[in-house]
């Protein structure tokens, strides 16, 4: 006799019919890739959906690029999200990366941004007619807001978030919401409704979480541009996963006001704070976004925003055009091996030996290494406690309502605790107030953890640390986050960005010898290693790169200069039988 249906997986059948049917029959797939196929990058032009105008449109331009052909008349609208639903939906069908399907409406409104423009001359804002992804946690009126919870399906929100106002206010055309894990708090975007988003560059990887689905879609070009959230690590973590630029701002800088998160409002204001920020395939394309945001006046919409634009931000000379003669202006990167935790696999100690050999041959760069491994040591102890405020009841109720399972990923991490009390939170947020003082030090040349070879006193610019302690790995399987939610508690504006994709000769060396007794994220992630270690093949290896508190235009122009100097290391210098 079969079990009785749970009232979660009569919710999930009705959403993923739902959403097929939002999927036109003509974009559906013939034929599957093959079983054994795990690289699925190349399939939306292979299989015969999209034509080849179609292609060249997802295909040859960026964000930026795109913007400028719209404005100019010489691309439509309509065309350009037509060709972007479309490859969303192969996207969708291959890797799950979708929640709210929103084709018919973003195509509707593409049409009538090209008529605005061909009666008026003028587009309507800095991004008109981009189509946008955006994380399911946004509303958007007329859809859910799930974030993955039966319980919180056939919902529709009924009005938008601030940030989701604002991109229609620049013109932009909202065409889907990305999938998420169960509670937003996971690494691997799994939830029961949707199902698990793969990586599209190896099925066997993490797609990583909780901006898992913006990560795959993009990586597709399904999207060319997508806004996730990150609390701990949810937009850097996916971009290295998916070998993206994905930056997680301060808060206060993009507003985040409106967003289904699945707790108690006003209880995200005793923890720390979760962020809006961009994932994309390049550096300027994330600064067209902050740009176009900031220059709304996002203040407006969200009473914790900064009251600047863009270009109001304050950016020092260094990051600037450096004269080569002045090595006081040369850009200044302090580079962070270890976060004193959990001792980076070979990997990644090789790709930062590599960073730090290309940086030093750049004469408008000056390095130094920069041990903070007594500061970052202390931020995870702080970060556990803040993220466990309410004690994960609100997230159990939700589950409970449908008698929901908790995902894989979660199962031995997530338990009903109490609610901390407010003496509790009290001291936990006195405790970073002092670490974030104490941080200040590192900035400075007088601080003592780095030394200036220049004799000036003159600060960092920005430093680069890992993004993980290992390559992107199997599903299910990520370690740690001390090396991302260290910048969450700390407000600090931080980036990944990809270096070059990992190679065979990246998996011969050997693990380091440990001398003092492992705790269990070193015992872990030396498991990683010491496992089939041929599944990181297909991932980027990334470098995270970090800046002081709300210089999010110091921190870009920063990664512009990095990717110069570091295009170099994306050669593949492995000797290659003659044809």
């Amino acid at each position: 006799m079969s079990q009785p249906e749970a009232p979660w997986q009569s919710i999930a059948r009705r959403k993923q019919q739902e959403q097929s049917n939002l999927i036109p029959e003509a974009w559906k797939l013939k034929t599957r890739p093959a079983a054994n196929r795990n690289n699925v990058l190349s399939v939306p032009r292979e299989c015969g959906i999209l034509s080849d105008k179609e292609i060249g449109i997802t295909e040859k331009y960026d964000a930026t690029a795109l913007v400028k052909e719209l404005a100019a008349k010489r691309l439509k609208s309509v065309d350009v999200v037509t060709a972007f639903c479309k490859r969303a939906a192969i996207a969708q069908q291959l890797t799950k990366c979708l929640t709210e399907i929103m084709f018919e409406e973003a195509i509707a409104r593409a049409k009538q941004l090209d008529e605005h423009l061909e009666r008026t001359g003028k587009p309507v804002g800095s991004l008109h007619g981009l189509p946008i992804s955006v994380k399911d946690s946004f509303k958007v009126v007329g859809r859910d807001a799930s974030i993955g919870y039966a319980s919180l399906c056939f919902k529709p929100a009924e009005s938008n978030s601030a940030l989701v106002e604002i991109l229609l206010q620049a013109g932009a055309v909202i065409h889907c919401k990305t999938n998420i894990p169960l509670t937003l708090q996971a690494l691997d975007s799994h939830n029961n409704v949707f199902g698990r988003v793969l990586n599209p560059a190896n099925l066997k990887l993490t797609a990583g979480g909780s901006s898992g689905g913006e990560g795959a879609l993009i990586a597709m070009r399904g999207s060319v541009l997508g806004v996730g959230t990150d609390v701990g690590g949810s937009i850097r973590i996916p971009a290295m996963a998916n070998g993206l630029v994905g930056v997680k701002p301060s808060h206060g800088r993009i507003p985040y006001a409106g967003q289904e998160n699945g707790s108690i409002p006003g209880t995200e204001t005793l923890g720390i704070r979760s962020v809006a920020g961009p994932i994309a395939h390049n550096i300027r394309d994330c600064e067209l976004f902050f740009r176009a945001v900031g220059d709304l006046e996002p203040w407006t919409f969200d009473p914790e925003c900064v009251a600047q634009t863009w270009d109001q931000q304050v950016v020092r000379s260094a990051p600037r055009t450096p004269s080569l003669s002045d090595h006081m202006r040369r850009l200044r990167i302090g580079i962070v091996r270890t976060d004193g935790i959990t001792t980076p696999l070979p990997p990644i100690q090789a790709i930062f030996d590599e960073i730090a050999k290309a940086l030093r041959s750049n004469a408008a760069i000056e390095v130094v290494e920069l041990d903070i491994t007594s500061l970052l040591s202390q931020c995870q102890t702080i970060a556990n406690g803040l993220f466990g405020v309410d004690g994960a009841n609100t997230a159990f109720d939700l589950m409970e309502v449908t008698s929901e399972p908790i995902s894989p990923w979660l199962a031995t991490r997530l338990r009903r605790k109490k609610s901390l009390t407010a003496e509790k939170v009290r001291d936990l947020q006195a405790r970073r107030n002092a670490l974030q003082t104490r941080f200040l030090n590192i900035w400075k040349s007088s601080g003592g953890y780095w030394k200036d070879a220049s004799g000036g006193s003159r600060n960092l610019d920005v430093f680069i640390c890992p993004v993980a302690p290992h390559p992107t790995p199997a599903i299910d399987t990520w370690n740690t986050v001390s090396y991302t939610s260290s910048f969450n508690l700390l407000d600090y504006p931080a980036a990944t960005l990809p270096v070059r994709p990992i190679r065979v000769s990246d998996l011969n060396n050997a693990l380091t010898e440990q001398t003092a007794t492992p705790n269990g994220w070193e015992k872990y992630n030396r498991k990683l290693w010491n496992d089939d270690r041929s599944v990181f093949l297909g991932g980027t290896l990334c470098v995270q790169v970090v800046s002081q508190c709300r210089q999010e235009r110091v921190l870009l122009q920063a990664l512009s200069k990095l990717q110069d100097s570091l295009a170099v290391l994306k050669e593949d210098k492995a000797v290659k039988p003659k044809l």
